[in-house]
């Protein structure tokens, strides 16, 4: 079953369901390290957005900074998908970074501009994703 599916937009779900349906330590990793590192507190949204089969739609977890996004968690089942975006002003920085992320992001780097900043749309399962996701989100939070 779908994540909106499961929560309908009246149906705002807890923290502890969101971990139950992406059950992946990954999620407590990436949440504390925005909340300790930026000082931050996640706000649950609801989207309804049909992109790509509907994958966009549902709740989801915000995380900005002096009302600039960091980054958006869209739960899956069994993971995370991350929407991450870097500026026209992050994406040098970012394009030094590169050699050094997963194949899986370098792939992603390459796919998703939009007037000279990158869009991310980032499926988190492993260890190797989530040191390249804080390393962009690093770039976002520092770049204007």
């Amino acid at each position: 079953m779908q994540w909106y599916e499961l929560y309908s937009k009246e149906h705002e779900p807890s923290e502890e369901q969101i971990k139950e349906y992406v059950n992946t330590p990954l999620f407590d990793d990436l949440d504390g390290h925005l909340r300790q590192t930026y000082k931050v507190k996640p706000k649950i949204a609801y989207s309804s957005c049909k992109m790509d089969g509907g994958m966009w739609k549902g709740w989801n977890i915000k995380y900005q900074k002096s009302g600039k996004s960091l980054c958006t968690l869209y739960p899956k089942q069994g993971y995370l998908l991350l929407l991450v975006t870097i500026g026209v002003r992050g994406v040098n920085e970012a394009e030094l970074l590169m050699p050094t992320c997963t194949e899986y992001i370098q792939r992603l780097w390459g796919q998703g501009d939009f007037h000279g900043s990158k869009y991310f749309g980032i499926e988190l399962r492993d260890e190797s994703v989530l040191r390249d996701v804080k390393s962009l989100i690093e770039i976002r939070a520092k770049t204007k």
